[in-house]
């Protein structure tokens, strides 16, 4: 790892709806790559309102992967948190607010995300990245 971890422990990384779409539809993508890495190496978080909108986007959009999510969420390892509808932190996007509440309530490092309004966020705890970066930080061949 390329950065000292700024406190003892596993680093906790929110994984985003868009990433988790990406690497079920996508199983040699980057994210898909990524999310087997941090499974691997950190903790993953997922939020319950990520869950909900993969699914609707799943059903609107590719309905024969939701059996594959539901078999990803049954058997990766991961925190599940509230969303929060209070906010310590304004996003643009009204629908990702309780997200970016829940990641800040919980503590996590970082949100891994493709969503411009989370990335637009100048932020350092959770710091917000794209797969890109954080394939980058982590020093992971792409």
């Amino acid at each position: 790892m390329k950065y000292a971890m700024e406190r003892i422990g596993e680093m906790r990384i929110l994984i985003d709806t868009n990433v988790l779409f990406s690497a079920l539809l996508f199983p040699g993508s980057k994210p898909a790559k990524a999310l087997l890495y941090i499974a691997d190496h950190y903790e993953i978080v997922l939020c319950d309102r990520n869950i909900v909108e993969l699914r609707e986007i799943l059903r609107r959009k590719a309905p024969k992967y939701l059996p594959d999510a539901e078999v990803l969420f049954a058997e990766m390892a991961y925190e599940l948190i509230p969303a929060v509808d209070h906010a310590e932190k304004l996003i643009r996007d009204a629908k990702d607010q309780p997200i970016l509440n829940a990641a800040i309530v919980a503590d996590v490092d970082i949100i891994l995300t493709g969503d411009k309004d989370f990335l637009s966020l100048d932020m350092e705890h959770p710091k917000c990245m794209t797969v890109a970066q954080f394939l980058e930080r982590e020093d992971i061949e792409e």
